[in-house]
């Protein structure tokens, strides 16, 4: 039997009992399905990222044998329900480290004190409540780090001067609620005198991440959001805002288009930047920590050769620091154009704005949302 084969028999066996489990036995959850409904739930569980035993979301802490307490709460179920104080410890803190090889699971929603938390503190300091379903979505999809540490770590520095003092800031990934929050949870970095989008409104049938998303494989059922938005062929397409906000002379697309545009032009400004003003070429990776590298042969690429650690770019200034930052955290919710697209384009467009007080960034024809 395969370990996602024996995890479906004793879920289904858990439940059939009413119980969650926190390692133990816990409380009985007030919202347990059907015995009936079980098979369908469980299946949909296992499709589903959290369920993925071989996931690096799960496995990076293997070789230590344990996950660090600043990580399990997202990272390990006992973790996340030491968190939430379901296994009757103090609620929001973890003192010590959580198991390995123990994926987001039943017990971890299916507890009286998941289904009690209303409220989540984001890494801006910023604490919103009324959250109710979508509360133990955003612990973990509220990222790491807020435009607040961004701002403290160039604090007093040249906004173009290379400080040894700077390093990337990564926000983190699947930032789902820290960009569904907007300027309300002060996720991306926000530049001086600019307003920004708060929370986005769904229409109240799609206002929770469970209204969108299906709680158990995380799927998005496009038949809701294609009832409303007529005319088009996948969530996409969609669009509500109909300006050309990536200056491509193009709008037949949707807004996920404007978004993308905007972001490859904010990867070329940064590279530009970076060469011209600092002379320390720069390019991006995708699926490499720290994501930046110093790009020795200017290509635009990291090869096999320039990515790792040692290689990382260690050429930063605060206005470098800024566009980069928001640069990722555009990157780590590619459901942004749904969760709150207008902020998103803010975000960007005032990256590219900023940089092009130093380097030639011609934003005549993309009109700031």
């Amino acid at each position: 039997m395969t370990p996602r084969h024996l995890t479906l028999t004793i879920v289904m066996i858990l439940f059939a009992w009413g119980f969650t489990t926190a390692g133990t036995l816990a409380q009985q959850s007030t919202s347990s399905p059907d015995k009936g409904e079980l098979p369908a739930i469980v299946h949909d569980w296992l499709s589903a990222p959290h369920s993925d035993y071989g996931a690096l979301a799960f496995t990076y802490w293997n070789k230590d044998g344990s996950v660090p307490p600043d990580c399990a709460a997202c990272h390990s179920q006992p973790g996340f329900l030491d968190y939430l104080g379901a296994d009757e410890s103090q609620p929001g803190v973890i003192d010590h480290a959580a198991a390995i090889n123990a994926p987001i699971g039943c017990a971890s929603c299916h507890n009286e004190a998941a289904q009690a938390l209303d409220s989540v503190a984001f890494p801006s300091g910023a604490s919103v409540g009324g959250l109710d379903a979508s509360a133990v979505c955003t612990v973990c999809h509220s990222g790491r780090q807020s435009g607040e540490d961004v701002d403290s770590a160039a604090t007093g520095i040249d906004a173009d001067t290379v400080s040894a003092d700077l390093q990337f800031i990564n926000i983190h990934y699947a930032v789902a609620a820290a960009v569904m929050g907007g300027a309300e949870v002060r996720g991306g970095y926000h530049y001086p005198g600019k307003d920004y989008a708060g929370r986005f409104a769904h229409v109240p049938s799609a206002s929770s991440c469970t209204a969108c998303h299906d709680p158990h494989s995380t799927q998005v059922d496009p038949d809701g959001c294609l009832s409303c938005h007529r005319g088009v062929d996948t969530v996409r397409d969609i669009r509500t805002q109909h300006d050309d906000f990536d200056g491509d002379g193009d709008i037949s697309g949707g807004i996920h288009e404007e978004i993308a545009g905007l972001h490859k032009q904010l990867e070329a400004a940064i590279r530009t930047y970076a060469a011209q003003s600092i002379g320390a070429p720069i390019a991006y990776a995708p699926g490499q920590y720290p994501y930046f590298f110093a790009d020795a042969d200017g290509d635009g690429r990291i090869g096999p050769d320039e990515g790792g650690y040692p290689n990382r770019y260690q050429s930063w200034t605060p206005r470098l620091l800024r566009a980069a930052y928001n640069y990722q955290m555009v990157k780590k919710d590619p459901g942004g154009f749904a969760h709150n697209p207008r902020y998103l384009l803010q975000l960007l467009h005032d990256s590219l704005e900023d940089l092009g007080q130093v380097i030639d960034v011609d934003l005549r024809g993309r009109p700031r949302p």
